[in-house]
């Protein structure tokens, strides 16, 4: 198989409940499924979450990897989704993982960009 660009997503969200981005647990029990669900293979995670409020969250795929970081205290998100097309085609799993985040959170987007890489 020839090397197929991935799609490279890196956005920014504001989030109207601030108590979404406080701690990451809830994310956390939120993310797994999904990636699950999308066919997609984690190989570690890392969930912190900051004092007094805020959390990083970033999941290590065999495809390459996902990361939010939030900022309760503006109402924001940063997200980085990136999957390689190794072996299938992962261009629409990374716009529904995005999608899905966003509608998790309820969020409007801030700034969203996505290139081939």
């Amino acid at each position: 198989m020839s090397y197929q660009p991935g799609t490279h997503l890196i956005a920014t969200l504001r989030v109207p409940d601030a108590a979404l981005l406080q701690r990451a647990a809830a994310f956390r029990d939120f993310l797994h499924p999904l990636i699950d669900d999308a066919g997609l293979q984690r190989l570690g995670d890392v969930y912190h979450d900051f004092e007094p409020g805020g959390f990083t969250a970033v999941v290590c795929l065999s495809e390459s990897h996902l990361s939010v970081h939030t900022w309760p205290e503006h109402g924001l998100l940063n997200m980085d989704i990136y999957l390689s097309n190794h072996l299938r085609s992962n261009d629409g799993t990374v716009h529904h993982l995005f999608q899905a985040i966003q509608n998790y959170f309820g969020a409007e987007v801030v700034q969203e960009q996505s290139l081939k890489r």
